[in-house]
């Protein structure tokens, strides 16, 4: 049996990452889109007795383009490799995406890095995909560099729901008019965020409501307000009810960078550097700002004694 193991970087491939099954992508969200190339890849790995391998990319490439402007992630890369794995693959191979990588042209990817790095086998794509600074990469593409190099090509047709196709960006959009029943068919499971607890300015605690503090670690985040989610840690077993807020904290601090802060509803633990999941089931309120910290420790209490109500739902 293959060990899962992550690969961070091309340096850090030896001559055993030699022959593999590979896909590429940039998984944000591993929907069910994602899930039914994840299965093709398996297949096919399973098949050849090859370990199966995905490469994404850090900074996303639109990312690296767009800068502040980019989209929000779904998923950070911790959570991404995490339920890559869970979908059963082998490797997972993180490419730094820099200027050098962003100025390969498709044949040189193919050249440098499928072919002499990875001893690429076969290749499993979306129908839509491209790559290369000349954006010459595609299916079609593959296929006549297979064929000259020994390697394999085959597409994964869009996967649709009600028609429209399932992509990250359907369910941004739909996370962002709280669409969380619909997104989370789209997803496979309910959406969430996971992360290590931090250290806050301790600022809950003194209005009478601590929180466990997950910096998200970039310019926005694909839902935004005060929610009623649950949580999952090791720090206790089973699920337990919580609040949330997601935002820059505008009463506070007015920052750029947004913080999911979670307030448990029936127990308290100290959470500090233990890893949570938290699960959104439904929006309370937008984010907005008061005029003080009294306003601000009210609306709290309002948010608590609705996050409550809507759990004790039938």
């Amino acid at each position: 049996m293959i060990q899962q193991e992550f690969i961070n970087g091309l340096g850090r491939l030896s001559a055993s990452h030699r022959g593999c099954v590979v896909t590429i992508g940039s998984f944000d969200g591993v929907h069910r889109g994602h899930q039914v190339l994840l299965e093709q890849l398996k297949q096919k790995a399973a098949s050849l007795g090859l370990p199966s391998l995905v490469m994404v990319f850090e900074p996303q490439p639109f990312e690296y383009f767009s800068r502040e402007q980019a989209p929000a992630r779904l998923m950070r890369l911790r959570e991404k490799v995490s339920a890559l794995f869970e979908q059963g693959v082998d490797r997972v191979l993180c490419l730094k995406f820099d200027s050098a990588l962003r100025k390969l042209s498709a044949q040189a990817f193919v050249d440098q890095i499928l072919v002499e790095r990875l001893g690429v086998k076969h290749l499993v794509v979306g129908d839509d995909f491209r790559f290369g600074c000349d954006r010459k990469g595609d299916y079609r593409f593959l296929q006549s560099c297979g064929r000259q190099m020994g390697f394999a090509v085959c597409d994964t047709h869009t996967q649709l729901e009600a028609g429209e196709r399932i992509s990250s960006t359907r369910i941004r959009d739909l996370l962002s008019v709280d669409n969380f029943q619909l997104a989370s068919e789209l997803l496979g499971q309910d959406y969430s965020v996971s992360g290590r607890v931090i250290y806050g300015k301790q600022l809950g605690r003194t209005l009478g409501f601590p929180t466990a503090n997950i910096g998200l670690g970039r310019y926005r985040a694909a839902v935004q307000g005060v929610y009623a989610v649950t949580v999952q840690s090791r720090a206790f077993s089973g699920v337990t009810d919580a609040v949330a807020n997601v935002g820059v904290r505008p009463t506070v601090e007015g920052g750029k960078k947004p913080l999911l802060e979670v307030h448990l509803l029936n127990q308290s633990y100290d959470l500090y550097g233990q890893c949570i999941k938290v699960v959104f089931k439904h929006k309370i309120r937008n984010e907005k700002r008061f005029d003080g910290l009294p306003a601000l420790q009210a609306q709290i209490e309002h948010d608590v004694i609705t996050a409550r109500e809507w759990f004790a739902k039938p």
